[in-house]
């Protein structure tokens, strides 16, 4: 993060930040009468904000089985080198894909894909296997959505681990 960046973040940005990523239809006067600011001072760390490349664009979410897309997968695809672009090429062009992300370890490409039906799936797979070995699990439910981006934990470093809390439940526990 630069300095830059660092000095937009503010508790104000940050409650903007979180408004907008709950509701980015918002005006400026309404969003500036959550977070406490006038409208203009609200139009300004908005723009701010983008300058920075923290806010990078406004979208509707959509429920992709309500269009017609009933499955979701991931799709994970272990593609030699010289199969990586081409690859990746084929993601961006691929409309069922949703996201990709290129990550570490044995796989090149992860993905979320949606599809109109196991065999439209089927098809999607086999396209993407053309340049690598693909690993497929349909998502059943997601009980965790898109989260919106928060502010760090203060002790976010400096966070307990979850194991050291468990002598306490035992005791807790032993003495009922």
């Amino acid at each position: 993060m630069t300095f830059r960046t660092e000095r937009a973040l503010d508790d104000v940005a940050w409650r903007i930040l979180a408004a907008l990523q709950a509701d980015a239809r918002l005006s400026f006067s309404e969003l500036g009468r959550r977070v406490g600011l006038s409208s203009p001072a609200t139009a300004e760390r908005v723009r701010r904000l983008e300058e920075a490349g923290i806010i990078t664009g406004y979208r509707a979410e959509v429920d992709a089985e309500k269009l017609g897309f009933a499955v979701s997968a991931i799709v994970r695809v272990s593609a030699p080198e010289h199969h990586f672009s081409r690859l990746k090429a084929l993601a961006g062009e691929l409309v069922e894909v949703r996201e990709a992300h290129h990550v570490t370890g044995p796989d090149s490409l992860v993905m979320k894909v949606s599809a109109v039906s196991v065999g439209h799936l089927e098809r999607v797979i086999e396209a993407l296997g053309r340049y690598g070995t693909p690993t497929t699990a349909v998502i059943l439910s997601s009980p965790v959505r898109s989260r919106s981006v928060a502010p760090p934990s203060r002790t976010a470093g400096r966070a307990r681990p979850v194991l050291q809390s468990l002598p306490a439940t035992r005791a807790r526990a032993k003495s009922r």
